[in-house]
């Protein structure tokens, strides 16, 4: 009798393909679902070790490396991570590759038995001329003061600054004007120079607008500040009488 007239149970059929295949039977993929070693060993490295997340490791290690001033080891990350060493070597890895030369201005470099994140040699002319650049030191009592009176009071004169300083103003306005950390703006009726803060003064001081400097009406002096305050105002007073008819 043929086939047709007895059809075969579905079930019936799958049992008998599976039986005829011997990799099958033993447990082992089939030729449709056989790995490569290569596609086997790159699944391997690619699989977790353990239950971190492998890009929130890798970001991690990166702010790690950006925030140390000395080279990390593998085990210096794996403990301040609380990861695997083999899971804090495939983030190194990742890291390794997104800094790749000629992708970012910075390189994953191995130094010393640890990991750090370094410049890019190609922008060592450009680092060199900003680095080489002159550096603001620290203002003096003179130039601090000359430069507040100017901040809350400007646009200001230096006769004006001088009157509230009780001295003369001119070395530290001439010194504050050379750092750029003031600026010309205009004359006064008088036809005194008048002087007002420039973007510089913003910067070092970190402020977006001069809408962001300390209330004045707020400070509350303690009693030392008071009395130099007053002492100081006592000898402007007569030096001022000294300079009269």
């Amino acid at each position: 009798m043929s086939d047709a007239e007895h059809p075969v149970d579905p079930s019936a059929r799958a049992s008998a393909v599976h039986a005829q295949t011997p990799n099958a039977a033993a447990g082992e993929p089939t030729a449709e679902h056989a790995q490569t070693p290569n596609a086997a060993a790159n699944a391997a490295a690619s699989a977790p070790t353990d239950d971190r997340d492998a890009p929130w490791l890798a970001r991690t290690v990166e702010a790690l490396l950006f925030l140390s001033t000395d080279p990390l080891s593998l085990g210096e990350l794996a403990d301040a991570t609380q990861a695997a060493e083999e899971a804090v070597r495939i983030a190194l890895a990742a890291l390794a590759e997104d800094y790749a030369p000629g992708r970012r201005g910075l390189r994953l470099r191995e130094l010393g038995g640890g990991w750090t994140l370094a410049s890019d040699p190609a922008a060592e002319d450009s680092a060199r001329r900003l680095f080489s650049r002159e550096r603001i030191s620290r203002l003096s009592p003179a130039q601090a003061e000359t430069l507040a009176i100017i901040a809350y009071l400007q646009p200001i004169s230096r006769p004006e600054i001088t009157r509230i300083r009780g001295v003369n103003a001119d070395s530290a306005a001439a010194t504050l004007l050379d750092r750029g950390l003031i600026e010309e703006a205009g004359h006064s009726q008088f036809g005194a120079v008048l002087y007002r803060t420039g973007t510089q003064f913003l910067k070092v001081f970190g402020l977006s607008a001069l809408q962001e400097l300390p209330d004045i009406a707020r400070w509350d002096p303690t009693p030392a500040e008071e009395a130099e305050l007053r002492e100081r105002l006592l000898r402007a007073g007569e030096a001022r009488a000294g300079d009269g008819p």
